[in-house]
């Protein structure tokens, strides 16, 4: 029997099951049914939310006002998109959701739960799923997950599909993801897709095969049979990735790159790759390859990348690549930006192998090219290569002086900052006064962050260029008047040695030089903005002040640079008036009362008459009572000397010995009076309580990579403390300092037993500066990022002398190179100044250290280096404890 009403409703059933009471009916059945009528008749809110497009979902998140708003579209759809995924038949496409999901991903969000829907998009046969699934796996899968292992097969099979764009999603997914272990168990299917005669496969397997080298180097050997066939390919995209994947090889292994060279033959692989770029550039218009009248810009600049690594060091790969070196520098055009890509390739291929003087010569001139052009990213490139092949070929570079000077004046801070630094290594004995003059107008007008490294860098090559003491005077004072109080802390006590060991003329014609500047700075009012200037004319002065009140200083040439005799010899009255309105100046920093107020002490010494000393003794008696502890122990301690000790006053006073300096300089015989110009020796006592440990002044400042604004003088406690963290500093703590403690000058002795203790520690001997041996003792300090720092040790009894060899094996120059040393307190050390502060690639900068031990207990020295390499600031910490245990027996 037939029921007609529920024919329609259960037209789903086969005829013989369509009544009303049938035994096969079940749960899953009758489910079944009820799901595809609430599809058909039911509702929309009934029935499952719409999915929203991947552009919808783009659009609704662009539209976010604020972040909870876009967080709440987010997390709206990552819940629809976790529902979609527990539904065991989804109606809606995975595609879609895994696409969405990816975008999800790169705002940041997390979507890792959509890494097993990946791999069921991998596996599906379909190529618009593959190419989703494997698009998902290079975004959200790495090496760290779990579900990472299983996507190995996947990839192995599909390296074996018949499909080239399959096989080249798998190796693109391979190259991305590869783990150690992947990389192993698929390399072999790699090497095998390199010989494929598809151009698009074989391109595709080339890259990957770069990805498996960079992550296992091991599997190098495997690749380099078959790189020999992809040089020989006419296909560019085949021809570019073989070069790259040659390049990778030869960079990261030595015996590999000798292979190319020998066993390989340079009759081959050098000349087929200068046969490919003379193809390049001979070739004409190819509109498939061409980039603005260029053809091939990228496989060219690849090309002469490789040339560049095989004839470094090797003289007859460079002879062979010579004349297609030139053929680019000259054929190149150098209108669009295009062009001169290829033609900075060029430059740093000629500088790098052993090519011809007159080809540099040519690389530099189109780096002098590069100077003049409007873009200041071609200036700041050529600035910088210059900076870096300075050293191969100064002469070449010395004809470009004039546009490099220009770029000083250049608005981008960057090409100032290089331009500077190629200035500075561009100094030489015969050019010192001309550069030196540009570079002063430069100190003068340039920002706070230059001044202190040029001002130092102008220091060292004043010292070690000088023509003349004179003129060598001068420009100190200049620098010192032109960096104000950004000048760094060494400069001015090497400025002290310079002083005090010239000649007797040459004291008494930098005293008035300096008197000038120190009463400009009282009477105009800008002493606090000069404060390392007036510490050193305190100094002089205070050695010097009979000098510079007698009646013969009226006969020294006092001509400026304007040829205007200024000049007016003080009375000694008015030198004291000078001195208290300083000392009064509540802008001055205390280490400048100091030098003011010890030069003004020792200034009683130097003036004769009766009412000038006790105007002196009444300036000194004021500081007995003041805020500060450290001038008043100086008020306190001087004002005995005029009373209780009146008896050693003149003995304690007198003037210092002249300081000990090594010659570096080059000087002509113009100027009979010549002073030596480099400090050899400086010791700068610390103001805190670590007042034993002693080490060398100009490395703890000279270098800093940090160029903010220091105030005069600052100390160097934290610098300390911070280096020497961790060092025994237990031992007992010497006698504290006396009436002279402030860091003024090198201490130096008096032979006198007889000396209160009040004034225990006013002078104290330098270490005696002896010839340097030869090492017999090499210690590695450091090795690290192509930096290698060696420590040449020479015994010698209680003092052993160390020499700082450091050496750099990168390929780029390390600019403000500094080296700082410390050592515990029981210990002596002596710093002298560095060779330069630039190393070049394979160059060399050393530095002398002397390490005392009255107690001969082993040695510990800590470490720190720091310097700028491609505008980048590092810093290295080492702590060397391997010195020999009978290195001071």
């Amino acid at each position: 029997m037939a029921y007609p009403m529920y024919e329609v409703d259960w037209s789903v059933l086969p005829p013989d099951q369509n009544r009303r009471f049938n035994p096969a009916f079940n749960i899953a059945t009758i489910k079944q049914v009820v799901n595809e009528a609430i599809e058909r008749v039911a509702p929309v809110s009934v029935r499952m939310q719409t999915p929203t497009r991947l552009r919808d979902l783009i659009r609704q998140i662009r539209a976010a006002r604020t972040a909870a708003e876009e967080r709440s579209v987010v997390n709206k759809e990552c819940a629809y998109i976790r529902s979609t995924f527990r539904e065991e038949d989804s109606v809606w496409s995975r595609c879609r959701n895994i696409a969405k999901l990816l975008y999800i991903h790169m705002l940041g969000y997390p979507a890792h739960f959509g890494q097993l829907e990946c791999l069921k998009l991998i596996a599906s046969p379909r190529f618009t799923d593959k190419r989703v699934g494997y698009l998902g796996a290079m975004l959200l899968l790495d090496e760290r997950q779990d579900v990472h292992l299983l996507i190995t097969n996947c990839l192995k099979n599909d390296l074996n599909s018949n499909t080239q764009f399959v096989v080249g999603l798998a190796l693109c997914t391979l190259g991305a993801i590869a783990s150690p272990e992947m990389a192993r168990d698929l390399a072999s299917e790699v090497e095998r897709l390199i010989k494929s005669p598809n151009a698009y496969i074989k391109k595709k397997a080339a890259l990957c095969a770069f990805r498996i080298i960079r992550r296992v180097p091991d599997l190098m050997e495997m690749f380099l049979p078959a790189t020999r066939s992809l040089l020989t390919e006419k296909n560019h995209g085949v021809l570019i990735t073989g070069v790259t994947l040659i390049t990778e090889m030869c960079e990261n292994s030595p015996d590999t790159l000798n292979h190319f060279k020998k066993e390989s033959g340079q009759r081959e692989i050098v000349p087929n790759l200068v046969r490919i770029l003379k193809n390049l550039i001979l070739a004409g218009y190819s509109p498939e390859h061409d980039v603005s009248g260029v053809s091939d810009p990228f496989l060219q600049v690849k090309i002469l990348r490789l040339l560049r690594i095989l004839g470094k060091n090797d003289a007859e790969a460079s002879e062979a690549m010579n004349d297609i070196l030139a053929q680019v520098a000259t054929n190149t055009e150098t209108s669009k930006n295009v062009g001169n890509t290829i033609l900075y390739e060029t430059v740093l291929s000629i500088m790098d192998i052993k090519s011809e003087s007159s080809l540099r010569v040519l690389a530099i001139n189109i780096l002098g090219r590069f100077l003049l052009n409007n873009d200041k990213n071609i200036r700041y490139v050529a600035l910088n290569t210059l900076l870096r092949t300075v050293h191969v070929d100064t002469s070449a570079v010395q004809r470009h002086r004039t546009t490099i000077l220009e770029c000083l004046k250049d608005p981008d801070v960057s090409i100032r900052r290089r331009a500077m630094e190629l200035s500075f290594a561009l100094i030489n004995s015969q050019n010192i006064r001309a550069m030196m003059k540009e570079l002063l107008l430069f100190l003068e007008r340039s920002d706070a962050e230059f001044k202190a490294h040029c001002s130092s860098a102008m220091v060292l090559a004043a010292e070690r260029y000088a023509p003349s003491s004179k003129w060598h005077l001068d420009t100190l004072f200049q620098v010192l008047l032109k960096a104000g109080n950004y000048l760094r802390d060494d400069t001015v006590s090497n400025t002290i040695q310079i002083i005090s060991s010239a000649p007797g003329e040459r004291q008494a014609y930098a005293s008035q030089r300096l008197w000038i500047s120190l009463e400009r700075s009282a009477v105009c009012g800008d002493s606090t903005e000069k404060q390392p200037i007036i510490q050193v004319a305190a100094w002089t002065i205070g050695e010097y002040g009979d000098m510079l009140v007698s009646e013969a200083s009226n006969a020294i040439s006092m001509v400026d640079d304007d040829g205007i005799d200024e000049f007016v010899r003080p009375s000694e009255e008015y030198v004291i008036d000078i001195y208290q309105k300083l000392l009064w100046s509540t802008q001055l920093s205390i280490t400048t009362k100091e030098f003011l107020l010890l030069s003004l002490a020792k200034l009683s010494t130097r003036f004769t008459t009766q009412p000038s000393q006790d105007k002196i003794r009444v300036i000194i008696d004021t500081f007995g009572s003041h805020i500060h502890i450290e001038l008043q122990q100086r008020g306190v301690e001087l004002s005995q000397l005029f009373r209780q000790y009146a008896n050693l006053r003149p003995a304690l006073l007198e003037r210092m010995p002249a300081m000990e300096v090594v010659s570096t300089g080059e000087r002509d015989d113009s100027d009979t009076e010549i002073e030596p110009a480099a400090p050899a020796h400086t010791t700068q006592p610390d103001q805190d309580a670590l007042l034993d440990l002693i080490i060398g002044s100009e490395p703890l400042s000279n270098g800093d990579v940090e160029h903010a604004p220091p105030a005069a003088n600052n100390n160097t406690t934290n610098d300390i403390l911070d280096l020497l963290s961790g060092l025994d500093l237990t031992a007992p703590a010497q006698a504290p300092m006396g009436v002279m403690g402030a860091p003024i000058t090198t201490p130096m002795s008096v032979a006198n037993n007889n000396v209160s203790p009040l004034l225990d520690g006013l002078f104290t001997s330098p270490a005696p500066i002896t010839q340097m041996q030869a090492p017999d003792t090499i210690v590695t300090a450091l090795e690290r990022n192509g930096l290698k720092v060696e420590l040449h040790v020479q015994r010698g009894g209680e003092t052993a002398t160390i020499t700082m060899k450091a050496h750099s094996t990168a390929d780029t120059a390390m600019s403000e190179f500094l080296f700082q040393a410390a050592v515990p307190r029981t210990f002596r050390l002596d710093m002298m100044s560095p060779s330069g502060s630039v190393l070049t690639p394979q160059g060399e900068i050393t530095q002398l250290l002397k390490v005392t031990n009255p107690s001969k207990t082993p040695l510990r020295l800590r470490i720190r280096i720091s310097y700028t390499i491609d505008g980048n600031p590092v810093l290295e910490q080492a702590e060397v404890n391997s010195f020999p245990t009978d290195l001071f027996n």
